[in-house]
């Protein structure tokens, strides 16, 4: 009788809880936008210009989306490797058209000045800042960024350079076998980087505490979320456009 009178008081704290969350969820994902925020600056110029946005045809095989947010020390380091690689392949392949779109997450340090210096470099056409007007956090900065390129492929890679840029190679060709026999402009498709066999290597360099949140961590993720992605984590995912299409208007959290 006991255990009845348990299960039902445990059944009715669930169906409140549940009651609570689609009482005060919203079915749609608000996507704000201000309108200084759907422009970015040709340095060469002085020149403000409008994005794209994703709901137009690819005119570049790949946009790189570089979420930034007080990056002016490590930005440089990663931003060198990366257009470096990007150049040479451009080079020996004029198919490999790019764009690099560093989304300045409403930084208090330069960060957007780095990222212009590199505008002013490569020419607008190659690389381009996103200011944002306040701080959205992680998943908001993607979020504009992807909606504001113009790649048929699209790369969202950390600032931090904490994955070697070309083995972005790998990805490519994971994302090729992937959606074999479909066009890339019409396929769904996602490849997620994975540190994963780096586990080891990670644990020893981090206090047994840290170790403790990341399997715990992971487990929640395991139980709540993805259960074939390995890294979750790793911040070095490649889509399709159709598949940025679908996601990123439809993420309803921008702080993670």
């Amino acid at each position: 009788m006991l255990l009845l009178g348990l299960l039902l008081v445990l059944g009715c704290a669930t169906l409140v809880m549940l009651l609570f969350i689609y009482l005060t969820s919203e079915t749609y994902a608000k996507v704000i936008r201000f309108k200084e925020e759907q422009f970015y600056l040709d340095p060469k110029t002085a020149e403000k210009l409008r994005f794209p946005s994703i709901e137009d045809e690819s005119t570049i095989l790949l946009s790189v989306i570089v979420p930034a947010y007080n990056e002016e020390k490590r930005l440089p380091v990663m931003l060198e490797e990366c257009l470096d690689y990007l150049e040479k392949k451009l080079n020996s392949d004029p198919s490999c058209t790019f764009e690099v779109l560093i989304v300045d997450d409403g930084s208090n340090d330069k960060t957007t000045e780095v990222g212009l210096s590199y505008s002013k470099k490569y020419g607008c056409d190659k690389v381009r800042v996103l200011t944002l007007s306040t701080n959205r956090g992680k998943g908001g900065a993607v979020r504009l960024g992807m909606l504001s390129a113009r790649g048929k492929q699209l790369l969202f890679a950390d600032a931090d350079g904490a994955t070697t840029f070309e083995d972005i190679s790998k990805l490519q060709n994971n994302l090729k076998e992937l959606v074999k026999d479909q066009p890339m402009d019409k396929a769904l498709g996602l490849v997620c980087g994975s540190r994963a066999h780096l586990e080891k290597e990670a644990i020893a360099s981090r206090s047994f505490f840290r170790t403790v949140l990341m399997k715990g961590f992971h487990l929640l993720v395991w139980l709540f979320a993805a259960r074939s992605v390995r890294d979750t984590q790793c911040g070095f995912k490649l889509l399709t456009r159709p598949t940025a299409r679908l996601c990123f208007p439809n993420l309803h959290i921008e702080r993670w």
